[in-house]
This record gives structure tokens, C-alpha cells and sequence, in this order.
């Protein structure tokens, strides 16, 4: 996994777990990969995996199962896009706006390319 230098580890750890979720590889009530065994695929301190599975467990997406490991929640899909449309929204989208404006770019061109995005790669996948 790549970094990112301008996001804290813990929170892109994080993303890749509830991206996973999302697209369905790993499903609710399915066991995920332990602490060590995060750390180690992603060679990052277990303490960050400790940090990112803490704060997905805060958000309801995991549980801790005492002695078995961490979970998925039944209802983990509609936790992540809560949060995470909530994010989005709060910081992605000022910034998408101000680049649309400063760079003369349409609502109409971001359509035609969200709908070619779709089309091309999840046009099978109900998310």
C-alpha cells in the first residue's frame, strides 16, 4: 500500500478496510485480518492498525469479539457512507469546487465523466 504524505496513516488504513467493505470483498459479520496480520501485509507499526481498527470501531463499522478478533458489523455499509458522505461533502468537495471554478470546468463535463467513471467500473456492482 502507498502512503499518502497529506493524511495520517492510520485514517488511509482505515479507508482501506471500509473500501474493502464496500465493495464487498470482505462481508458483514466476516472476521478481518488481525492486528499483527495488518501490520505486517501494510509493514506499518500495529500500534497505527490499533488506531485505524479503534477509530472503525468508534465509527460502529467493527467489533472486537474479546479473544476471537475483530468483525464487521451487520450494518457496516450504512455506517461507512454516513461518515464517509459526511467527510466528503465537509472536505473533498470545497476543494473539488474551487479547482472546477478556478480551472472553468462544468457541472455538465464533471456528468458526462462521473457517468463514463460509473459505466466503466462499476456498472455491474451494486454498491
Amino acid at each position: 500500500m502507498e502512503f499518502r504524505d497529506n493524511e495520517a496513516i492510520y485514517i488511509q488504513i482505515a479507508a482501506f478496510v471500509t473500501e474493502r467493505i464496500m465493495t464487498q470483498e470482505w462481508l458483514p459479520e466476516q472476521k478481518i485480518p488481525s492486528v499483527r496480520e495488518m501490520a505486517s501485509d501494510l509493514q506499518v507499526n500495529p500500534l497505527t492498525v490499533v488506531r485505524a481498527y479503534d477509530f472503525l470501531q468508534n465509527k460502529e463499522v467493527i467489533a472486537n469479539k474479546r479473544g476471537i478478533g475483530f468483525f464487521i458489523s451487520a450494518d457496516a455499509k450504512e455506517k461507512i457512507k454516513v461518515y464517509s458522505k459526511e467527510r466528503f461533502i465537509g472536505q473533498e468537495l470545497p476543494e473539488l469546487f474551487k479547482n472546477m471554478y478556478l480551472l472553468g470546468i462544468t457541472i455538465e463535463e464533471i456528468e458526462v465523466r462521473f457517468n463514463n467513471f460509473i459505466e466503466q467500473n462499476y456498472k455491474t456492482k451494486e454498491l
